[in-house]
């Protein structure tokens, strides 16, 4: 079974992104125009580019996961 099924320029650069999300229980998959998208119950999704014309869009988009990570923590963890 391929574990990461979403080939893509860029990719050696994407797989850290990818692997780390899937580890986290996000699915990614393509839109149609070429994007990621990564999704998660009870969490908005997640966009970035395939293509390596912006060097920060891996960094950016793997912070923008883990701050969503911390805020369904935050939500769901007690309030006291």
């Amino acid at each position: 079974m391929n574990r990461f099924p979403i080939p893509a320029r860029g990719y050696k650069r994407l797989k850290p992104l990818i692997e780390f999300a899937l580890n986290e229980g996000w699915e990614v998959t393509r839109t149609a125009g070429g994007h990621l998208r990564f999704t998660k119950p009870g969490l908005p999704a997640i966009y970035t580019g395939s293509t390596p014309s912006d060097h920060r869009s891996t960094r950016n988009a793997l912070a923008r996961i883990r701050r969503q990570a911390r805020a369904a923590a935050k939500e769901g963890g007690n309030d006291g």
